[in-house]
């Protein structure tokens, strides 16, 4: 089957299954794929005269390219692919956002959750909308990652791998955001919790797990079809698994006290009260504490995995909470007493 067609049926079986279809924004595939057909190698003199033609009849007429990449094509043909790409990136983080909420949830909220929504939530819902979001991921990321090609192809250019690089400065490439890492962390402590995943609905199969590579906690996603992905558990700053782990906007993971330590804050104060000057450890990239993210799933998959570890760490991290709360106040007294 031609993935136009599988993508196609995917579209189709997701507007009959999902909880809220109107919510999801998709690459259009289809749509893009007849735009470069049209696209061939013909002269193209007579371009500036199309265009004041159509300027003023206000249509806008299909010009063909003879060069390796023309500006009116990349414009239109990437311009909307980035906003295609934004949606879908922004509907992603949201619905895993919600997911995260109300599998992490405990005690009276999470029961006043469920009461809310009538009980739609209940756990086999959960592992449907979770595996739908992994469906989601896989098609939207094959069709991205096909017509890129289509259109290197026709243009016998390179400006579609240079886009894709593109949507991975911009924080826009779906396989890097740590959205994805909280989605599988929810996989695999489902799992080990209810034993009850079903991945055989419309959307190719998938697995994940984490294993331990070279002594460092590994995460493993695997997406039939489009990529085997690893994402790295080892703080960057101290070297350890990431111990109540946050992610910066520009992807990048850290221990919570890590990160603080290097925007200059304190552990209870929180990475949102960084200055937006201060820049990633990593990529130094600036403005990347306001956005940043705190891991629930992904904790509570290492908490379970290392105990020991964990309740080390803990001790370790409440001990210097208590001193620079000490500090913090004794500063404070000094600062309005004059002393």
């Amino acid at each position: 089957m031609k993935f136009g067609q599988m993508f196609s049926e995917y579209l189709h079986d997701e507007q009959v299954n999902s909880f809220d279809p109107n919510k999801f924004s998709h690459i259009e595939y289809k749509r893009l794929k007849k735009v470069l057909k049209t696209c061939r190698c013909q002269d193209c003199s007579d371009i500036n005269n199309i265009e004041e033609e159509d300027h003023q009849n206000n249509t806008v007429s299909d010009i063909r390219c003879n060069y390796n990449s023309c500006q009116r094509c990349d414009q239109i043909f990437f311009g909307e692919i980035m906003k295609e790409a934004s949606d879908i990136a922004c509907c992603f983080s949201s619905r895993v956002r919600h997911l995260v909420h109300l599998h992490c949830t405990t005690g009276l909220h999470r029961c006043l959750l469920h009461l809310f929504h009538c009980f739609k939530y209940e756990q086999q819902a959960l592992a449907h909308e979770g595996t739908m979001l992994i469906g989601y991921v896989i098609m939207n990321a094959i069709a991205l990652k096909k017509i890129l090609k289509k259109y290197d192809k026709v243009h016998k250019s390179v400006s579609g791998m240079n886009f894709k690089s593109k949507l991975q400065a911009e924080h826009l490439e779906i396989s890097q955001s740590p959205w994805l890492i909280e989605l599988v962390a929810f996989f695999i402590n489902f799992n080990e919790s209810n034993h009850m995943i079903d991945y055989k609905l419309h959307i190719p199969p998938f697995s994940c797990d984490l294993t331990i590579a070279d002594s460092e906690p590994v995460l493993r996603l695997v997406l039939q079809g489009y990529a085997n992905l690893e994402y790295n558990l080892a703080c960057p700053i101290c070297l350890n698994t990431v111990f109540h782990p946050c992610a910066l906007s520009c992807g990048h993971i850290f221990c919570k006290s890590c990160a603080c330590s290097a925007a200059s804050v304190l552990i209870f104060e929180g990475l949102k009260s960084a200055s937006p000057k201060m820049k990633c450890p990593v990529c130094r990239e600036d403005d990347v504490y306001g956005n940043a993210v705190s891991m629930c799933e992904l904790n509570l998959l290492l908490k379970r995995r290392f105990k020991e570890q964990w309740k080390e760490r803990l001790v370790e991290e409440h001990d210097e909470v208590t001193k620079q709360t000490k500090l913090y106040w004794e500063s404070q007294t000094r600062y309005f007493t004059g002393i």
